[in-house]
């Protein structure tokens, strides 16, 4: 490992791929560190400490939502716009045939709509979020000069950093979307041990035991479901072509055991985010019925048993949705077919089909279950040892998001040091 270290910052080409993802790094922490104006830092406090499902979107924000910065909105418009569109191909057949059919052109003309998309959803959720901070005390009351301003300013920093992430993509190495939310959660760590190290009592050294023996088994089982895969043999018949025969090999077709990874627990969190912002929305009327109402949504929010039951159910449900949009085993077997593969022991087509959906059911019920114990973690943890400062890092979103990018970023630098080891030879 450390020789593949050292060739890697030995070859000129991935050194400066490497040394201009750190620099994309540091400009996005110092954007994340410019506040807008009128902020209450206490209330800010207080007001996400209070608010367990903000906590959790704090986290594709990269730590900017919490200091209320230029790039509050982090990439969670352009998230959303992409989750948008790619569920909308089940419904406008001509989306999904640019999306999946017109080959490269199509997908960076796919990729440009869900750029359009982002400015409108970065302008509503904006404004949410102002106009619900600004009710809550957190921003004091601005002008309607000083509140477009603030809004144009932060669409701006979601479009900005929309276009790192796509830089990083293009001239770095690895996703930069993933990156820039791997960095933010990253660079919250030594803050959160800081905090610990300030607060620790010698009566909380047994909790703390526990919370770190809990931790190494978290990243652990996070490691082993995110890497897990379900083989399934493939053969091809031999083709004669010309003087030459092709094919009579066999392969796999791997099925991830989360083929979804973690848009499911965005898709939840969105939906949870409601309630509790119509509840403050309501909560400023003097109507008795919008009152009543608001208590109601409030309850969803505030109570922990009700909320992290919900949360689980959601994430669930959208486990298999996602699935059902993203994978459809209809069009593996009609492509195997086209291809002359088949599966030993089945016929082509429909009894493949049959076959996919019968393991894809059995190894999603599980990915899926995995993925909605993932989310409720945080809560776990939270009462068995009674730490809050780690709560971000232990909740298995973060695990999540960190061991899919390290993992993946591995794997394309080791391409990466592969093919430039074969150009060598």
């Amino acid at each position: 490992m450390l020789s593949k270290i050292l060739l890697l910052f030995k070859i000129k080409e991935l050194r400066n791929k490497i040394v201009f993802v750190l620099v994309v790094f540091g400009i996005f922490r110092l954007a994340a560190s410019i506040p807008i104006p009128g902020v209450d830092q206490a209330r800010l406090e207080q007001f996400f400490g209070n608010n367990q499902a903000f906590g959790l979107l704090n986290i594709f924000s990269g730590g900017a939502l919490e200091q209320l910065s230029v790039v509050m909105l982090g990439l969670g418009p352009y998230i959303t716009a992409t989750i948008i569109l790619q569920l909308m191909t089940m419904i406008f057949p001509k989306l999904k045939e640019i999306y999946e059919e017109a080959g490269e052109q199509g997908r960076q003309k796919f990729n440009q709509y869900g750029r359009m998309l982002t400015v409108p959803l970065a302008l509503l959720q904006g404004f949410g979020f102002i106009t619900l901070l600004t009710r809550q005390n957190v921003i004091s009351d601005l002008s309607r000069f000083e509140l477009l301003t603030t809004l144009f300013t932060v669409t701006a920093g979601a479009i900005f950093l929309m276009w790192l992430g796509e830089l990083v993509s293009e001239k770095g190495i690895g996703n930069g979307i993933s990156l820039l939310i791997f960095a933010g959660i990253v660079a919250r760590v030594p803050q959160s041990i800081q905090q610990i190290l300030a607060t620790m009592t010698r009566d909380q050294i047994p909790a703390m035991i526990v919370f770190f023996a809990l931790s190494i088994i978290i990243i652990a089982g996070v490691i082993t479901v995110n890497e897990a895969r379900r083989n399934i043999q493939v053969s091809y018949a031999k083709r004669v072509r010309g003087g030459r025969v092709y094919g009579g090999v066999s392969t796999f077709l791997p099925l991830n055991l989360n083929p979804a990874g973690v848009i499911p627990i965005i898709f939840a969190l969105s939906l949870l985010l409601f309630p509790g912002m119509i509840g403050n929305f309501l909560s400023a009327s003097n109507a008795v019925w919008a009152i009543r109402l608001s208590h109601i949504f409030n309850l969803l929010t505030n109570n922990q048993w009700l909320y992290g039951v919900s949360y689980f159910a959601l994430v669930v449900l959208f486990t298999y949705f996602y699935t059902a949009v993203t994978f459809n085993p209809d069009n593996i077997a009609n492509n195997l077919q086209k291809q002359g593969g088949f599966i030993p022991g089945l016929r082509p087509g429909k009894p493949t089909s049959q076959h996919l959906y019968y393991i894809l059911n059995r190894t999603l019920l599980i990915g899926a279950i995995f993925l909605g114990l993932i989310a409720v973690l945080p809560s776990v943890i939270q009462g068995l040892t009674g730490i809050t400062a780690f709560q971000f890092l232990v909740g298995g979103t973060s695990i999540l998001i960190v061991v899919s990018v390290v993992l993946e970023t591995m794997r394309q630098i080791e391409a990466q040091l592969v093919m430039r080891e074969y150009e060598g030879f």
